[in-house]
C-alpha cells in the first residue's frame, strides 16, 4: 500500500513539473522521435549561436533579430506539440490540429528571418502579407502562452492588445489616440519593440545556456551531492533535516530558476525527513517551498531576472551580481534561523548516526572549508595571472591543460568513494552520510562552476559567452565522469560507461531545451506588454495614476507597486512578471521618488518588483510550488502556501529596506571596514526580525520584546532614518552657489539639484536629480559641462540653457528652459553607524532577560 502511494505521489510530482516546466506529452513513434529530434536540435543551435565559432568560420553568422526568430519558432513548434491544449486532450499522441498550428506558429516566428532581407529594404506600411502573418503569428503565441504557462499571462498579453486598439474609448485617465492594426502588428512583430524585443532577445543570448548548464548539472547528478552535502553537515542538528533542505535548495538555486523544479528535486527527500524529525506536515512543506523560491534571489541565475535586469538596467551582469549578493545570503541565513527556532520551539532533535558531527567539529569543517575556498581562489587567480603574463598567447593551452588534469585528478578521489546513492527518505533508518567521503566524490561538478564565475568575474565576457564555456565544460563532464571511474576502480565496463555518458548528454540537451519552452514563450508574451508600453505611452499614465492614489507619498506608492507585483506573479511566472512590472511600475517609483526628494537607484527598484514577483509561487491560491510541497508532504496545499508566506516574509521587509537604504545593495561602500560592517549589521537585522515574526528567540518572547526585536531590527537595517533627523544629511543652497559647492565636492562625489520645468507633454515637474562628473573634469565650469548642462543667469535665477544629447542630465529627463531651483550640499555628520551601538545594547539587554528567564525555567522544571 505505501509502495502504491509512494508511486502515485512521484506520478503527482512528474506530471506537476511536466505541466509547469517541460510539457506533458510523451508521445511515442514518430511523434516521439520528433519530439525529442526538435528539442536537440534547439539545443545544437543555441550552442552554436552563443559560441565563437560562427565568427572565426565566418559561417552562419546571425544577427540578434534573426536568431530571436529562430529561437521563437522553435519555442512555439514545441508548446503546441508538447503541451496539450486541454486537461482531457491525449497525451500519448499529438492530434493533427496541433501540428498545423505549430507549423503554422512556427513560420510566423521565422517569419523576420525568412523575409528580413525583404522588411529591412522596405519602408512604409506592412504589406497584407505582413499583418496576416503578424496577426497569426500573436494569435498562435496567446495561444502556446496559454498552453505552456497558464492563461494569466496570456490574458495581461490580450489586455494590452486591446488597449493599444482601443485607446480613444478608455476611460479617460488612460485614454490615447490609439493604434490601427497595421501599425499595432508591425510595432510588435515586425520590429524589436513588441515581441521581439530586449526580453526575447535575453532568452535568446543568455537564459537558454545557463538553462542547458543546469540541466546538465543536474543529470551528472549535482543535485544529489548537494542534497548529501548539506545533509553531512547540517544533519546532526535541531531540525537538521530541514537546515539542509534550506541549503541544498539554496545550491540548487545557483543554477535553476524554476522555483518547482527544486521543489520536486529536493524536496523528495527532505521533507519526509523534516516530518521524521517533528516537523508537522505544513510546516515540513513550508520550509521546502520557502528555500525553493528563495533560489531563485539566489545570483548567478535568479530566475533569468539577471539576464533582464543587465538590458532594462543597463549596468554590467557582475554589478546586478553584486548588488543582488547580500539580499540572497541573508534570505538564506534568516531562514535556516527561523527552522532553528521551529525545532527549539518543538524540542527537536537531530538525525542520529555514527557521522554525526558536533558542533565544535562543525565550525572547524566550516571554517576549514571557508579558508580553503578563499585559498583555492588566491590560488587559481595567481596561477592564471601568471601564465598569461609569462605564455601569452599559449596560456590558453597552458591554463586548459591544468583544469582537465584537475578535473582528472578529482575524479580520481571521487573513484576511491563509493558513487552517491539516492536515498530512500521513507526507510526505517536514514544515517547521516560520512562528511569527507561524501565532499570528495563531487567535488568536480564545482569546477564548470568555478569556470562559469571566472570568466563572468574576472575574464568579463559576456554571460551568453561565459555560460557557454561552462556549458562545453559540464558537456565534457557528462560524457567522461562515468569513463574515467570505471577506469581508475580498474573496471572493464569501460564501453558502457561511455554510451550511459552519451546518452546522459543527449538527455540533457533535450531536457535542458524542454525546460526553456515557458520562458521562450514567456518573455516574447512580456514583449507584448512592453511594446504596448512604447506604442501608447502609458508608462506616463501609470505615474500620473500612481501618485493620483498615493497621494506623492513614496512608502504608499512601493506598497502599491509590491501589492501589484505580488497579484500579477500569482498568474505568471517569474521571468514574465518581473518583466511587466518593472516595465510599468520601476520608471514609476524612479520618477515620483526623485519629485520627493528620494533619489532611488534603478537596481533597487528592479530587485524591489523582483522580490515581491517571487513571493508569488508560495502565495495562495495560485503558488505552484506549495502545491508540488503539499504533494509530497500528504499535507493541504492552502495552508502549506500560507505557512511558506509566513516564513518569507523577511523576503517582503527586505525590499522596501535596500529601497531606503541601498548599502544593502552593496552601493556605497568605500572600505572593507565598510562592508564588514554593513554585512554584520543586515545578518544581525535579519536575525532580529525572524525572531520577533515567530514570537520566539532564546525563550518565547513576550509582547514588548517582539517590538524591542523589531526596533533593533529597523534600526539596523536603516540607521539613516534616526541619523537624519539628529543630523541632515544636506542643506538647501541658492543655484547663485553653484560653483562654490562644486568646487566643495570630490570627483566620485555627484552633484545634487531639485530642478524644475516643462515635460515634452506639458506637464510642469519638479525633481531631484543626481548628476556624476567626468573623472578630467578639474574646474567647476568643466564639471558642469561634463554634465552635459549648459547654464545662464536671467532674472536671478540659473536656467539652462542647452543639454547635451545623451548626457547625463538629458538622461535624468532635464530640458531646455528649465531652471535650477537650488543645491543640495552634503553636509560633514557624524557616521550613521554609530546608530548601532544603542541597537545592539538594545538587543544585549533583551538576551539577558530571555538567559535569565531560561535559567528561571529549567531551575523550576
Amino acid at each position: 500500500m505505501a509502495t502504491s502511494l509512494k508511486t502515485d505521489t512521484e506520478l503527482e510530482l512528474q506530471e506537476m513539473l511536466a505541466q509547469s516546466d517541460t510539457g506533458a506529452r510523451q508521445p511515442m513513434g514518430s511523434a516521439g522521435k520528433i519530439l525529442l529530434a526538435v528539442p536537440f536540435l534547439w539545443a545544437l543551435f543555441q550552442l552554436w549561436y552563443a559560441s565563437p565559432l560562427p565568427f572565426m568560420l565566418n559561417f552562419l553568422v546571425l544577427n540578434d533579430t534573426q536568431a530571436r526568430s529562430i529561437h521563437l519558432a522553435f519555442a512555439v513548434f514545441l508548446a503546441f506539440t508538447a503541451y496539450p491544449a486541454l486537461k482531457s486532450s491525449p497525451r500519448s499522441h499529438i492530434p493533427w490540429q496541433d501540428w498545423l498550428f505549430a507549423l503554422v506558429g512556427a513560420f510566423c516566428a521565422s517569419y523576420l528571418l525568412i523575409f528580413y532581407e525583404e522588411i529591412a529594404n522596405r519602408s512604409g506600411a506592412p504589406t497584407s502579407f505582413d499583418v496576416v502573418a503578424g496577426v497569426t503569428g500573436m494569435i498562435l503565441l496567446l495561444e502556446a502562452t496559454r498552453r505552456a504557462l497558464g492563461p494569466p499571462l496570456m490574458i495581461v498579453a490580450a489586455v494590452f492588445l486591446t488597449y493599444a486598439l482601443a485607446g480613444p474609448y478608455m476611460p479617460d485617465i488612460i485614454a490615447h489616440k490609439g493604434a490601427s492594426l497595421n501599425k499595432l502588428i508591425s510595432h510588435q512583430w515586425l520590429t524589436t519593440e513588441g515581441v521581439f524585443g530586449v526580453a526575447l532577445g535575453v532568452s535568446t543570448s543568455f537564459v537558454f545556456m545557463f538553462v542547458l548548464f543546469g540541466a546538465l548539472l543536474d543529470k551528472a547528478g549535482a543535485g544529489n551531492y548537494f542534497i548529501k552535502v548539506a545533509f553531512s553537515l547540517l544533519g546532526h542538528m535541531r531540525g537538521g533535516p530541514a537546515k539542509a533542505a534550506v541549503v541544498a535548495s539554496g545550491l540548487s538555486g545557483l543554477v535553476s530558476g524554476s522555483s518547482i523544479a527544486n521543489v520536486v528535486t529536493t524536496g523528495t527527500f527532505t521533507i519526509p525527513l523534516m516530518k521524521r524529525v517533528g516537523f508537522p506536515a505544513e510546516k515540513a512543506g513550508a520550509v521546502e517551498v520557502a528555500a525553493s523560491t528563495n533560489g531563485q534571489l539566489t545570483p548567478p541565475i535568479m530566475g533569468a531576472a539577471a539576464f533582464l535586469m543587465v538590458e532594462y538596467v543597463g549596468i554590467p551582469y557582475v554589478d546586478v551580481i553584486k548588488h543582488a549578493i547580500l539580499p540572497a545570503l541573508i534570505s538564506y541565513i534568516a531562514l535556516i534561523y527561523i527552522v532553528h527556532l521551529e525545532a527549539l520551539k518543538a524540542d527537536m532533535k537531530g538525525l542520529e548516526g555514527p557521522n554525526k558531527l558536533t558542533t565544535a567539529q562543525f565550525l572547524f569543517v566550516l571554517l576549514t572549508g571557508l579558508l580553503m575556498a578563499a585559498g583555492f581562489g588566491a590560488l587559481v587567480f595567481y596561477f592564471i595571472s601568471w601564465s598569461k603574463a609569462l605564455l601569452g598567447d599559449f596560456a590558453t593551452l597552458m591554463i586548459a591543460s591544468v583544469t582537465i588534469a584537475t578535473y582528472a585528478g578529482l575524479v580520481y578521489v571521487s573513484a576511491k568513494n563509493e558513487d552517491l546513492e539516492i536515498d530512500d527518505p521513507n526507510e526505517k533508518e536514514v544515517l547521516i552520510p560520512p562528511l569527507g567521503s561524501t565532499v570528495v566524490s563531487g567535488l568536480y561538478y564545482l569546477l564548470p562552476i568555478v569556470a562559469l564565475i571566472w570568466c563572468l568575474v574576472i575574464e568579463r565576457f559576456s554571460p551568453g559567452l561565459s555560460a557557454f564555456w561552462a556549458t562545453v565544460f559540464m558537456m565534457f563532464i557528462v560524457v567522461t565522469h562515468r569513463p574515467l571511474k570505471a577506469f581508475f576502480r580498474q573496471q572493464s565496463a569501460l564501453p558502457k560507461t561511455v554510451k550511459l555518458g552519451l546518452m546522459d548528454l543527449f538527455e540533457s540537451l533535450v531536457s535542458g531545451s524542454r525546460n526553456m519552452i515557458g520562458i521562450g514563450v514567456a518573455t516574447a508574451a512580456a514583449g507584448i506588454v512592453v511594446g504596448t508600453v512604447t506604442l501608447t505611452g502609458i508608462g506616463l499614465v501609470m505615474t500620473e495614476f500612481v501618485e493620483f492614489i498615493s497621494g506623492g507619498n513614496l512608502f504608499l506608492i512601493l506598497l502599491f507597486t509590491a501589492i501589484i507585483s505580488l497579484i500579477l506573479g500569482m498568474g505568471l511566472p517569474t521571468t514574465a512578471n518581473y518583466i511587466v512590472v518593472s516595465t510599468l511600475m520601476a520608471p514609476v517609483i524612479v520618477t515620483l521618488g526623485a519629485n520627493a526628494g528620494l533619489i532611488v537607484p534603478l537596481i533597487a527598484v528592479h530587485l524591489f518588483v523582483f522580490y515581491f514577483g517571487i513571493l508569488a509561487d508560495d502565495t495562495p491560491p495560485v503558488g505552484l510550488a506549495a502545491f508540488a510541497a503539499a504533494a509530497i508532504a500528504k499535507s493541504d496545499p492552502i495552508k502549506t502556501g500560507i505557512q511558506g508566506f509566513t516564513y518569507d516574509i523577511r523576503t517582503a521587509i527586505l525590499p522596501f529596506m535596500f529601497i531606503f537604504n541601498t548599502q544593502l545593495l552593496l552601493i556605497g561602500i568605500d572600505s572593507w571596514w565598510h562592508l564588514a560592517g554593513t554585512i554584520f549589521s543586515a545578518t544581525v537585522a535579519m536575525l532580529a526580525f525572524a525572531a520577533a515574526t515567530q514570537g520566539y528567540w532564546l525563550v518565547k518572547t513576550k509582547w514588548w520584546e517582539v517590538v524591542g526585536l523589531l526596533l533593533v531590527a529597523f534600526t539596523l537595517f536603516r540607521p539613516g532614518f534616526w541619523w537624519d533627523e539628529v543630523y541632515p544629511p544636506s542643506e538647501q543652497v541658492a543655484a547663485t552657489q553653484l560653483n562654490q559647492v562644486i568646487g566643495e565636492l570630490a570627483i566620485n562625489q555627484p552633484l545634487q539639484l531639485r530642478v524644475s520645468g516643462e515635460s515634452l507633454d506639458g506637464d510642469q515637474v519638479s525633481k531631484i536629480v543626481r548628476l556624476p562628473f567626468a573623472e578630467t573634469a578639474e574646474t567647476p565650469a568643466q564639471r558642469i559641462l561634463s554634465t552635459g548642462l549648459n547654464l545662464r543667469q536671467e532674472d536671478g535665477q540659473t536656467i539652462v540653457d542647452f543639454v547635451e544629447f545623451d548626457s547625463p542630465a538629458q538622461q535624468e529627463g532635464i530640458d531646455f528652459d528649465w531652471v535650477i531651483e537650488n543645491i543640495e550640499r552634503p553636509l560633514d555628520r557624524p557616521a550613521k553607524e554609530w546608530m548601532y551601538i544603542p541597537a545592539l545594547l538594545l538587543l544585549g539587554l533583551m538576551a539577558m532577560g530571555q538567559l535569565k528567564r531560561r535559567r528561571e525555567t529549567a531551575q523550576t522544571a
